[in-house]
């Protein structure tokens, strides 16, 4: 408190507890000896060291899945002030889950969780995507936020198989295997005709 003054104090090196109700006092001079109090508060606040998560989601969610997801913000005094948005509008509060409040280690840090946990409808897709997003805010002297973004599950569309027969060429192994496995005979057109002939003309001679 060296640099202070008879109109203000200054205070190095504060901790939490530090923390507490402060009074200056002014006392007139003799013979009245009138004093004049006035009091005010001072809170020091431990800030969290990262912004807050948000945990439990998956990558994707179809219509009439149930999302169920935390938010958390890290160990800070006083516990941070948790709210959720989807898609840029704040929650419905009967989709709230909490808050829930940890407090953790000798000097009280508290640790702030907040759940959220509704049915995927229809509306809380824009373009294809959910954005769910988290703000942490401490007084008028701290603001974070997390935010994540969802795709929608997107039908898959059957594909359309184009069934096409293979054939083979002629006088392929193919055409050669199968003949050889076959009882039936096969003449070409030519050779019948020539034959036909063949018997008329002997039936002729007789």
């Amino acid at each position: 408190m060296h640099n202070s003054t008879e109109n203000q104090v200054v205070l190095s090196s504060v901790q939490l507890s530090t923390t507490g109700v402060y009074r200056c006092e002014v006392s007139g001079e003799a013979p009245s000896f009138q004093t004049v109090t006035e009091h005010g508060h001072m809170m020091v606040v431990a800030l969290p060291e990262e912004g807050p998560r948000i945990t439990g989601g998956k990558p994707r969610y179809q219509i009439g899945d149930t999302v169920r997801v935390n938010c958390t913000s890290g160990r800070s005094k006083p516990a941070a002030l948790l709210n959720w948005f989807i898609n840029g509008e704040q929650a419905d509060p009967s989709f709230l889950r909490g808050p829930e409040t940890i407090i953790t280690g000798r000097e009280g840090l508290e640790t702030s969780i907040l759940g959220l946990e509704f049915t995927v409808k229809q509306k809380h897709f824009r373009k294809g995507d959910m954005k769910l997003k988290c703000s942490a805010t401490i007084a008028t002297i701290y603001w974070r936020s997390n935010e994540e973004s969802v795709e929608g599950e997107r039908p898959i569309r059957a594909s359309v198989l184009e069934s096409r027969g293979t054939v083979a060429p002629a006088g392929s192994r193919a055409d050669r295997v199968q003949a050889a496995g076959s009882h039936t005979t096969f003449f070409p057109r030519a050779s019948l005709i020539a034959l036909c002939c063949f018997v008329g003309l002997v039936l002729s001679l007789r």
